[in-house]
């Protein structure tokens, strides 16, 4: 695991600095080369062959071609014996110099036979060409500038910022959709003029031109099984997926919430792995958001020695230290619990399986059930949901809990009220529509398009399948779990030089799941019912756990912005540029009075611009 970076032309400072500000990507190695037309660097985490022979940038045999490489091939050895017989010779044991390799021998076919996480770059000196490359899910991330006849990449933005021809200034679009999404949706940054390289796509640079291709999607295309067949399969891709991202010469770890998708992980590894298993988990005060009491029978359950974190508050030092590490804005309540835990992991693994994946697959998130319930809500007419029941229900004071019977309907009728094209997504959107109307300053955001939901149309429409649920699954895999979700492991993990596996989203397991009918993973309102299922027959779990609701990493922060971070919240929002800028100042001041009274919950809309303002100061200012 590594950072990587690079550009078109020769300069040897530039290519170290941009190396060094990923140093915490790969702090046992850093290297570079410069050449007429090509500059890379690597930052490398020593995971597989610890030795000099896997450092990078590496050459080919013959001197011609250059690879910077970050991520795990976890098939590596069977492509390196096939290869062998072709006639290759390797002077490592790395899967570094296999996907060299096996460019050489296959060209950009080479990613059909990589099972894993990357994002790589291969400069061939002879074709003057460069090929860039993310894995099929976006596990890993790949950033891109490419204007004027620049072109700078990276496994970090920070890195390309340090380009004195990359001009640092805010994408008005990708703040109108940040404050909806709660992320930037691909392939926009909230940086004008970067970019990020797809899931599933690679690039080629060659006469000053940059080409992006697709080379996987997801086909939904279902298999004619019973359903204790389908349970089989599903047991079957997981053990076998669990077993290749064990390949370590390093300790490994596994992260514990006490949910079905890490305990399943936990299960697994505990049976394959020759030493104790260390297993790491979050709590908090507030019961409500902890989940430490399953967390600990897991761990009883498997024998793991069990390393608890208990957060009580987070202080601004760790907000913003986390922000930095993700480069733009990205409000998942779970990102600085999963910075701190990844930080206490890291003190005695240096790799740690997580559950991240389950719940997109699976149909496992609450908003799949809210999308089942509202045919119920819909028996009602439009003028009475929107008119009536709507405007009471919102009335409603904000209750401290996380969930809570008054929180959660309050949540259900907001979603339900958004277009019904937006699928599952409408409990996953947080700019309500009047907050839309009220917070920009149209004149500065004159050439935004006013489309919030055009993200997730391009999917839907994209996707093979005309089952909802389906479309659900593929929006999720395609938008949130690649921007989002990976993201925040991605960066949260690698800020503490740790690097994560995630067994759940190994593409044939995500493949497989495809071909299994979306009601044998959401029955009646039973989430990821087919994996329930498949680990009872196992007997694998104890039943509690098998059994028990979604409730995942998160943090307290509706009631942490009326108490410890009030006066930090008011003094961002307040004093902020990029704030005062863009938005209506009034407005935003009228948000943190609802809030603070409980008369609305806005923690979604206030923590995600106390977000941009933290971004801002620290990027801009």
């Amino acid at each position: 695991m590594c950072g990587i970076c690079g550009f078109n032309w020769k300069d040897q400072s530039l290519i170290e600095r941009m190396t060094k500000k990923i140093h915490h990507r790969g702090p046992d190695a850093q290297g570079s080369k410069s050449f007429e037309g090509m500059s890379v660097g690597n930052a490398r985490l020593s995971i597989i062959d610890l030795s000099e022979k896997g450092n990078q940038p590496m050459c080919s045999d013959d001197g011609s071609r250059w690879i910077v490489y970050n991520g795990e091939i976890y098939n590596f050895p069977e492509i390196k014996k096939e290869l062998i017989d072709k006639g290759y010779s390797f002077k490592s044991n790395t899967d570094t110099e296999v996907v060299l390799k096996s460019y050489e021998e296959y060209g950009p076919k080479c990613l059909q036979k990589f099972n894993g996480m990357f994002g790589f770059a291969i400069w061939d000196s002879r074709k003057k060409e460069l090929f860039l490359a993310r894995d099929r899910i976006g596990i890993k991330p790949l950033y891109y500038y490419f204007k004027n006849g620049k072109l700078i990449f990276g496994s970090e933005i920070k890195c390309i910022l340090e380009s004195d021809c990359v001009n640092r200034e805010v994408d008005p679009q990708s703040l109108y959709h940040y404050l909806g999404y709660e992320f930037v949706p691909a392939p926009r940054t909230m940086f004008k003029d970067i970019y990020k390289l797809r899931q599933g796509h690679f690039a080629i640079f060659k006469n000053n031109d940059l080409k992006i291709e697709k080379y996987w999607d997801l086909d939904f295309k279902h298999v004619d099984l019973s359903e204790e067949e389908h349970a089989d399969r599903v047991f079957s891709v997981l053990e076998r997926s669990v077993k290749r991202r064990l390949i370590s010469d390093v300790p490994l770890g596994v992260f514990l919430s006490g949910g079905l998708d890490s305990s399943t992980v936990v299960g697994f590894v505990s049976q394959m792995y020759g030493k104790k298993l260390q297993t790491f988990s979050i709590g908090y005060k507030d019961k409500t958001f902890s989940e430490l009491p399953f967390a600990k029978r897991v761990s009883d359950y498997f024998g793991t020695g069990h390393n608890v974190l208990m957060i009580d508050s987070v202080s601004p030092e760790d907000i913003e230290k986390s922000l930095y590490h993700l480069d733009e804005p990205m409000t998942d309540l779970s990102t600085i619990p999963f910075y701190l835990i990844s930080k206490k992991a890291r003190e005695q693994v240096k790799v740690c399986l997580s559950g991240e994946g389950g719940d997109e697959i699976f149909l496992g998130y609450d908003r799949f059930k809210a999308a089942k319930m509202n045919r119920y809500f819909n028996l009602f007419p439009s003028f009475f949901k929107r008119k009536l029941i709507g405007p009471l229900i919102m009335l409603l004071p904000d209750q401290r809990q996380k969930k809570g019977a008054i929180n959660m309907l309050k949540r259900f009728v907001e979603g339900a009220l958004y277009p019904e094209e937006m699928g599952a997504m409408r409990w996953q959107y947080f700019m309500r529509p009047e907050v839309e109307k009220n917070i920009f300053n149209r004149k500065k955001m004159e050439n935004v398009s006013f489309a919030p939901f055009d993200p997730i149309y391009h999917f839907t429409r994209s996707c093979g399948s005309s089952l909802t649920a389906e479309k659900d699954i593929y929006v999720d895999i395609k938008l949130t779990m690649a921007d989002s979700v990976l993201m925040k492991v991605d960066k949260m993990s690698m800020a503490t030089s740790l690097e994560v596996r995630v067994p759940f989203l190994d593409h044939e397991v995500v493949e497989l799941c495809a071909s299994i009918p979306p009601e044998l993973k959401l029955k009646k309102f039973t989430t990821k019912y087919i994996l329930r299922k498949a680990l009872k027959k196992n007997n694998f779990l104890p039943d509690d756990i098998i059994w028990r609701g979604k409730q995942g990493y998160s943090l307290p922060v509706k009631n942490w912005l009326r108490e410890d971070l009030k006066d930090y919240m008011e003094h961002l929002l307040i004093s902020s540029p990029v704030i005062k800028e863009h938005l209506d100042g009034d407005y935003i001041k009228l948000l943190i009075d609802e809030h603070l009274s409980r008369k609305q919950n806005h923690n979604h809309i206030l923590w995600a611009l106390m977000n941009v303002a933290i971004w801002y100061k620290r990027f801009f200012e």
